[in-house]
């Protein structure tokens, strides 16, 4: 790969102030980082045989989705008129519990698919089937934090699950492939599926290798009343058991009290705030705007495609700042720019991933075009920088991602995938759906 230049009328860095920068470029070196983002005035001497392209839109980071079970593509649709346990025991579970290798790569295939078309070039993904899994992200090209499912399963142990992960960083690293595109961490499904001593064991595992733990955290009123009610809260249950001594991302953690935000707080644990799931399967509302002003790190989630129903971040900053603003009655709650940038900013902040969510000299250069040819934009891109913003989050969202870059290469060219062919992605998921019925 050459090294890259692209220059946009307005680039949206996601630094911690939300800066737009106009008539702008981001350079990009062979190996697919970015060395210089800022003003074109400013820009230094491309490098001998560079490539320019030049973008009448946006530029900003890839999204960074910080809580999916992608594969269940396969699945969408099914139950999505359930609660949240009922859901799971009754139509997710047995369904999954028939699903092959082959069926998770291409329910991922299509996953992947589906959010690179959205602007999304990380998610965090807690599934099975791992090796297929990665395959199936390697295939489209874009980038993937795997934390291989643990539970105590039928003819499989916890104790077997979590030291296959751990063999598999010993053998390949906590994180490999071209652009680093893969990361590997624990996925302890939840504490009211696991013994207190299995995350005990998950907790020291991870923490000898520097690995994240993801994990799911009260994330509906009645899925963890033993646990609660032994040790107070699940937050207080995994400060006992060790898993808050090291890199966390709690996913939902709708249930939680101020003494819980506290914990988090004290111990540098992520937040994957995941809405609109929550929304549908009637969890509740995660408390957001306690968690941001007692300095957790929080990104945003889609959950699995069979509960939300899509793999839209963009569909998850509105519904986010919507619901922030909703449940304390203060328009002021969250801002468009704020929206954003748990989209980007904050789910690399919320992963412990100071390489991705930005547009900053080291970072990979995982980078997305939106093509402002669409009414969302009618006011221009020379309108108000906030208005600019606001018309991006609350206009336009994904409707009009063109093109999108991780590491450097090119995943999608307008509009479409361009490692992978989406009819066939369809056609291959529409089959395992058929069979699993």
């Amino acid at each position: 790969m050459t090294s890259l230049r692209l220059h946009a009328p307005v680039v949206l860095p996601c630094d911690a102030a939300c800066t737009v920068v106009r008539d702008a470029v981001v350079d990009v070196s062979a190996d697919g980082r970015i060395v210089f983002c800022g003003p074109a005035s400013a820009a230094p001497a491309l490098p001998a045989g560079a490539t320019e392209r030049h973008f009448t839109g946006i530029l900003l980071p890839g999204l960074v989705n910080t809580h999916a079970h992608s594969p269940m593509t396969v699945l969408r649709g099914l139950g999505g008129d359930l609660p949240l346990l009922r859901w799971l025991r009754e139509a997710i579970w047995p369904a999954e519990a028939r699903m092959s290798p082959a069926d998770v790569r291409a329910g991922m295939v299509l996953g992947c698919v589906e959010m690179l078309r959205n602007g999304v070039t990380t998610s965090a993904e807690m599934y099975f089937h791992g090796e297929q899994l990665v395959e199936a992200v390697l295939a489209a090209g874009s980038r993937v934090v795997f934390g291989s499912a643990i539970m105590e399963l039928p003819g499989v142990s916890w104790r077997t699950l979590t030291d296959q992960v751990g063999a598999w960083i010993d053998a390949d690293g906590l994180r490999f492939g071209p652009g680093e595109r893969v990361e590997l961490s624990y996925g302890p499904h939840s504490a009211y599926l696991l013994p207190t001593d299995a995350l005990t064991a998950v907790a020291g595992e991870a923490a000898e290798r520097g690995a994240l733990v993801q994990i799911h955290v009260a994330e509906a009123a009645d899925e963890d009343l033993a646990q609660r009610a032994e040790f107070g809260s699940v937050p207080r249950l995994l400060a006992k058991t060790g898993i808050l001594d090291g890199r966390v991302l709690a996913a939902h953690s709708v249930q939680l009290s101020d003494e819980d935000i506290a914990l988090f707080a004290a111990n540098g644990v992520g937040v994957a705030h995941c809405p609109g799931s929550n929304a549908k399967l009637a969890s509740g509302i995660a408390p957001l705007r306690a968690l941001l002003d007692a300095g957790v790190p929080v990104g945003l989630g889609t959950d699995g495609p069979a509960s939300n129903d899509d793999l839209d971040l963009f569909e998850e900053a509105r519904l986010a700042a919507l619901l922030a603003r909703l449940s304390t009655m203060d328009s002021g709650a969250m801002t468009a720019a704020g929206a954003l940038l748990l989209a980007t900013r904050g789910g690399a902040e919320a992963l412990g991933r100071a390489d991705i969510g930005a547009l900053e000299a080291g970072r990979w250069a995982d980078l997305v075009h939106v093509d402002v040819d669409d009414p969302a934009f009618g006011t221009g891109l020379d309108a108000p920088d906030e208005q600019v913003i606001a018309n991006l989050v609350w206009g336009a969202g994904s409707r009009r991602v063109r093109d999108v870059w991780v590491a450097g290469e090119q995943v999608v060219a307008d509009g479409e995938p361009t490692m992978v062919d989406r009819s066939q992605a369809q056609a291959a998921v529409q089959a395992v759906a058929a069979r699993l019925r």
